[in-house]
């Protein structure tokens, strides 16, 4: 829990704050972007709120930030907040919430399917979230976008019995005993709906899941800036080779998709043709010196 000891003065006064215990993950602030915001190098509470759909939000973020450092003056009931994830982005795609410290705050992803769900990356391996996914039909398929989002993923294969899918240029000893090791620079269908894209650059073996042609699972290869009101790849946060994940990128271009829902950075949904805008906007910023 966060320690109100710990509380930023940066906060707005009132019943939720954050504590120095944050890392700046960014979860909060896109959760209840009406309550949190950044300041410095750490989120704070800049807006109490006022309603109690503004509240509700703030809770969700309580209940999803990786580092447990939201906090409120009195004893809230989290039922309603623990119980709206995973969240319903678009049909059948849900955000897990649950966010796990070891993957830096990463969001993950529920795919509900009739022929089996998967998961994108690992959120914690929280009871509540696990028999909320039960519910839903557990978990077939954990794709693994890259080496840095794993988390619990060993957690939820042990209680799940579900297949993880991992490029073996990602695989560490954290990680050896996944039971699918995705190969080279070649475009894998693992059924009709759900194509895998291999895009190093941000790590050596990052890969990119495509399902339906209009949710692109992007880990921590692209996201949307708020910053910039653009698609965007991270440079201070490549690992691997700028001049390599520039060419993925560019690589997408022959995809079409209208969802771009990643690890890190925001989630955006735009008409198919003005994602590809974005997408090659990004790749001429990226070649930029």
């Amino acid at each position: 829990m966060a320690d109100v000891k710990r509380r930023r003065a940066e906060n707005a006064p009132g019943e939720f704050y954050v504590d120095d215990t944050c890392i700046d993950c960014d979860t909060c602030r896109w959760i209840a972007p009406r309550t949190f915001d950044s300041e410095g190098d750490q989120s704070r509470v800049f807006h109490q709120p006022e309603s109690e759909v503004e509240a509700q939000r703030a809770r969700m973020a309580l209940v999803a930030c990786p580092t447990a450092s939201i906090g409120t003056a009195h004893k809230q009931d989290l039922a309603s907040a623990v119980a709206a994830f995973p969240e319903q982005v678009e049909g059948e795609v849900f955000h897990c919430g649950f966010h796990h410290k070891d993957s830096f705050g990463a969001a993950a992803w529920l795919i509900v399917r009739a022929d089996g769900n998967v998961l994108v990356d690992s959120p914690r391996f929280a009871g509540p979230l696990v028999r909320r996914i039960e519910e839903l039909g557990g978990i077939r398929t954990l794709f693994l976008t890259h080496r840095d989002d794993v988390a619990d993923h060993a957690k939820w294969h042990a209680h799940f019995r579900c297949q993880r899918i991992l490029h073996e240029r990602d695989v560490t000893h954290d990680t050896a005993d996944v039971e699918v090791r995705i190969e080279g620079d070649g475009v894998v269908t693992l059924a009709p709906d759900l194509t895998v894209i291999p895009t190093p650059g941000h790590t050596e073996g990052s890969a990119c899941l495509l399902y339906r042609d209009r949710f692109l699972f992007s880990g921590d290869h692209l996201a949307w800036s708020e910053r910039r009101s653009a698609v965007t790849a991270f440079r201070d946060a490549c690992w691997f080779d700028w001049i390599v994940q520039t060419a993925s990128v560019e690589r997408l271009l022959g995809y079409r998709f209208e969802w771009l829902l990643p690890g890190h950075g925001r989630r955006i949904h735009l008409d198919a043709e003005l994602m590809q805008g974005e997408v090659r906007r990004c790749v001429d910023w990226m070649r930029r010196p």
